[in-house]
């Protein structure tokens, strides 16, 4: 039975143990959980690049010590030259996920930072920002060891991602990748992160950061221009809650599908399961996903296209009347739809109990591939979301937001526990949250335990087309026969530890005595550390 770290006051975890490192450090200089984050990010952000970027986006979850709880969406919105005649004229049938028409979406993610910083600033944080980036620049410049996640990684649309403009250069040595725990060092993205400390993180949009920006994606062919990149602002937005009959429980609006974790697990608490790891509480969550996703499917769209207020959702009528069509020994037909995506959750709580939930991402395995030279950043694909079907609710138009899977979690206990959770997964993310949060808060094992339980997931996965329910094979051989039982396609994908079954991380402060209990994924590269 793994352990649950335990921290006097002040944690951090994080899928790379450098990342967690930055943290550690930032915490013991004083620093608070925002500034910890903000440096995390940086950090990640170079030793991490399959997963995140400098180039993608990111949504935060913030909680005050007294109760109050902050949104940051910092995601981008399709270029002003992203129209559905451009990519029809180009004989496109979908949006392709590689090279630079996958790179039609303004990335957030820095912008994000700055305006955490803005917070953190208002929370009392007073830490300068070259040494919020000082281990993100040492590390570009001086090299990082490649992670055992990158190097086992699959990669969907390898020929085309190899391809993309720029990839070669950073990523490919001898037209191949390099392996886990070999050097890689990135000299421009280092250059890009010291114009960043020095200038200021608005630099990256409406400095010289981000004139090199506009110039290389506009010399590859993106449909994202300079004005584009200038007139971005992440933003502060309303986060959305449900009450469960032992916390609160906090996720990010649209168009984040942060409203289907919610449902998911105000669903279950209407099933009234009473013992975890059994076939009722997987068959129960299972249902209740499939429910939530339906919904969402009809409501996540770019906030400014919404007919439908999210919340009205969450509420004890649509609940109760959702749970009533869930059948406790009938599996009800499974969903078709993707599966992938890669990302990082990351979490910080410190000794004054300021908590974090923060995810990053470039959306695929690398992003667009595409690595602009100036500057050394490497762009996302998110607006593969996107639908090129003029009459689809999420149809492609410059300055709309795709559908995004991230979606960053934070719960308040009845009895003053605060909890930061969350995973990377891609679409799946609100089915492995569900797992890890009922494990904890509903049945009592411990953080380490519900990390590292076995998981599941279904749909359709680009990397395994059949739609079944994907199984770890460390689960109870009875169970799986159970759900078998009713109508579930288990399919056991071989692997105790897959990273297609995400990399989630939990932190909790208590109350009484200010202790933190921390985790990170035993399928990642990290783990916690703390004070």
């Amino acid at each position: 039975m793994p352990e649950t770290p335990v921290f006097s006051t002040a944690a951090v975890a994080a899928p790379h143990w450098q990342a967690a490192e930055t943290g550690q450090t930032i915490l013991a200089s004083g620093g608070n959980a925002v500034e910890a984050m903000v440096a995390m990010a940086a950090t990640i952000a170079v030793v991490y690049p399959h997963m995140n970027g400098l180039g993608g986006d990111g949504f935060w979850l913030v909680r005050e010590p007294k109760g109050r709880v902050h949104a940051l969406d910092a995601s981008g919105p399709a270029g002003s030259l992203a129209t559905i005649k451009r990519y029809r004229n180009k004989e496109y049938e979908s949006i392709p996920p590689r090279g630079p028409d996958a790179a039609l979406t303004v990335a957030g993610a820095v912008s994000g930072w700055g305006l955490a910083l803005e917070l953190a600033k208002a929370l009392g944080g007073q830490l300068p920002r070259d040494m919020l980036l000082s281990d993100s620049i040492r590390l570009a410049r001086e090299g990082y060891r490649i992670g055992a996640s990158e190097g086992r990684y699959g990669l969907l649309e390898r020929e085309a991602l190899f391809a993309a403009p720029g990839f070669a250069d950073a990523f490919l040595i001898d037209g191949k990748l390099q392996a886990a725990g070999e050097t890689r060092r990135a000299p421009k993205l280092a250059e890009t992160l010291e114009q960043l400390a020095h200038a200021g993180l608005a630099d990256f949009y409406r400095g010289d950061v981000g004139r090199e920006i506009a110039a290389d994606l506009e010399r590859i062919g993106s449909p994202i221009t300079r004005k584009d990149i200038e007139t971005y602002q992440a933003r502060v937005v309303k986060p959305l809650s449900v009450e469960l009959k032992h916390s609160t429980v906090y996720n990010m609006p649209p168009p984040s599908q942060g409203l289907a974790t919610l449902l998911m697990l105000g669903l279950f608490h209407r099933l009234d399961v009473k013992h975890g790891e059994t076939p009722e509480h997987h068959h129960g969550l299972i249902e209740a996903a499939k429910r939530a996703f339906a919904i969402r499917d009809k409501v996540i769209v770019d906030p400014s296209d919404l007919t439908l207020d999210p919340a009205s959702f969450l509420t004890r009528e649509v609940f109760e009347k959702e749970a009533a069509m869930i059948e406790m020994r009938r599996a009800a037909p499974y969903p078709p739809r993707p599966a992938d995506g890669d990302t990082i959750w990351m979490g910080c709580i410190d000794k004054d109990g300021l908590a974090v939930s923060y995810i990053q991402s470039v959306y695929w395995s690398f992003g667009s591939g595409c690595v602009l030279p100036s500057t050394g950043i490497h762009w996302h694909n998110r607006g593969f979301a996107f639908s090129l079907d003029p009459k689809s609710m999420r149809a492609l138009e410059p300055g709309k937001k795709p559908f995004h899977t991230l979606n960053p979690g934070l719960a308040v206990f009845n009895d003053g526990r605060v909890l930061s959770y969350g995973t990377m997964g891609g679409e799946p993310q609100p089915q492995i949250l569900g797992q890890i949060f009922t494990r904890y808060a509903d049945f009592g094992m411990s953080l380490a335990d519900a990390v590292d339980a076995p998981r599941w997931t279904f749909g359709k996965s680009w990397k395994a087309p059949s739609v079944t329910l994907k199984v770890e094979d460390r689960f109870d051989p009875s169970l799986l026969r159970a759900l078998s039982s009713y109508g579930h396609p288990v399919e056991e994908i071989g692997k105790s530890y897959a990273d297609a079954m995400g990399h989630a991380g939990m932190l909790v402060k208590h109350p009484r005595n200010g202790r933190v209990e921390a985790v990170h994924d035993p399928r990642s590269d990290g783990g916690s550390l703390g004070l």
